[in-house]
């Protein structure tokens, strides 16, 4: 059962109960009577969501969107903040249901955009009591942002519940397939005997440095940004899972030829390679460790994004610790400096839990959503792998003030996962390290429990 966070230290709190209110909509087109058609559909469910900031990881701001009125956005205790959603295409919507903690906006704007740039405002209240809320709209956009400019309360603001129907105009391609897919799933909410460690690594050294990108630009080569691509050894524009599957690896393990890159590192227009193998954790995202299951043949996504800023980098639900080098710890740019002979380390986390149906989608993201409070959400019920990027590149003489990304700035930085491994030997590591319980190494091997054995040889190969 899945309990309410509730990081104050104060004893449990409950959501003002308050009378049902309808609000006009822009420039008073809404009617305090008014009903949503039955054409309207539930638009904002597990949509990516970026907010100005968050109080603690256990409050994100994803859990606006994951259907559960229990879970909650929080933001830090200052005016103003923001949650945005991304509809995902150019949206008609009709309506939004705000659903506040005890911690609600006395003063909000309702802004949607086109672009997460440009912004005009729907709807603005400056008198608003909490509780559960619904707006009436006549609005367009892609992009639909709650922004708050009082707060009610000396804390932050909390939301529950930030739900947009209408309807939006998605893209008909871009969308490939599962075969099979999965359906009947339902998010596992059991609690499995504790175990610390339920994780195995993948040890990849860089291959080559390339402007590709087969996920976001296939078939287009040359048309991204300078990318490192560590496994896989042939990954390109043109990169298919058949071509990943028949092309070598610089993984320690033969049977993991997934594509792995992110962002070339420059120190002025010198590329900086990451130091030697590269550490990829294959762990568990949610509190059953039991139910995740491997990655099916040729999922692809893309975690983070190019064009973040610092507080959407911050604030992402993958975000861990940041950049660090030498005592400077959790920084959202990249350093300027560091001591000598050190390294620069860098660890983010990808969404783990999947719709099922799609191996990609069209932002390469929308089939993958983040565990909400360790249990995926009814959107996305089935519970894969959590990779998570553990990068070290070296410092050098330690002077970094030209160091940036060809992405741009820190901040920008994101990786795309590509998966061809071998179906039997990446089952083996999942169910002998996952679901078994143990931190194991590139073999599958605790050094921990040694007689629990290892998934692989001394070859890294299925026995």
């Amino acid at each position: 059962m899945r309990t309410r966070y509730h990081p104050r230290g104060r004893p449990r709190r409950t959501a003002l109960l308050a009378s049902f209110a309808i609000l006009l909509s822009l420039l008073g087109l809404g009617s305090a009577t008014q009903q949503a058609t039955a054409a309207d559909s539930l638009i904002s469910q597990s949509r990516p969501v970026v907010a100005s900031s968050i109080e603690t990881t256990a409050t994100p701001g994803g859990a606006v969107v994951d259907g559960d009125g229990s879970t909650r956005w929080a933001s830090e205790w200052s005016d103003p903040q923001w949650i945005r959603i991304d509809l995902g295409g150019n949206a008609s919507i009709s309506r939004v249901e705000l659903q506040w903690e005890v911690a609600y906006a006395s003063g909000y704007r309702l802004e949607v955009s086109p672009d997460a740039v440009n912004w005009s405002t729907v709807y603005s209240t400056a008198n608003s009591t909490g509780g559960n809320q619904t707006v009436n709209l006549a609005a367009t956009g892609r992009y639909i942002r709650l922004f708050g400019t009082a707060r009610a309360t000396g804390y932050g603001y909390s939301l529950y519940e930030f739900k947009v129907f209408g309807s939006v105009q998605l893209g008909t391609t871009g969308y490939v397939l599962a075969n099979p897919q999965v359906t009947g799933v339902s998010p596992s909410t059991k609690v499995p005997p504790n175990t610390y460690f339920h994780e195995f690594q993948a040890n990849c050294s860089v291959t080559r440095n390339l402007p590709d990108d087969p996920i976001v630009f296939p078939g287009q080569a040359g048309a991204s940004h300078m990318h490192t691509f560590l496994g896989s050894t042939v990954t390109d524009a043109n990169s298919t899972l058949a071509s990943l599957q028949a092309g070598s690896t610089s993984c320690v393990a033969p049977g993991d030829k997934s594509g792995y890159w992110m962002p070339t590192m420059y120190n002025g227009s010198t590329p900086v390679q990451p130091v030697g193998p590269q550490v990829i954790y294959y762990k568990t995202g949610v509190i059953d460790y039991t139910s995740v299951r491997p990655f099916p043949p040729g999922l692809r996504f893309v975690v983070g994004s190019p064009t973040a800023s610092a507080t959407e980098f911050a604030t992402n639900p993958g975000y861990v610790a940041g950049w660090e080098c030498g005592d400077s710890y959790r920084n959202i740019d990249l350093p300027v400096s560091c001591p000598a002979g050190t390294q620069i380390n860098l660890r983010y986390q990808a969404p783990s839990c999947w719709n099922g149906l799609y191996l990609d989608t069209p932002d390469h993201k929308s089939h993958m959503a983040y565990p909400i409070n360790g249990i995926c959400p009814t959107s996305h019920p089935v519970a894969l792998p959590m990779i998570e990027f553990k990068m070290a590149f070296p410092a050098g003489s330690g002077d970094l003030s030209q160091l940036h990304l060809s992405s741009g700035r820190g901040f920008s930085f994101h990786y795309d996962f590509f998966n061809a491994w071998d179906v039997p030997t990446l089952a083996a590591l999942v169910n002998h390290c996952v679901i078994g319980g143990l931190q194991c190494d590139a073999r599958g091997y605790d050094e921990t429990q040694p007689g629990r054995g290892a998934a692989l040889n001394a070859q890294y190969q299925l026995p």
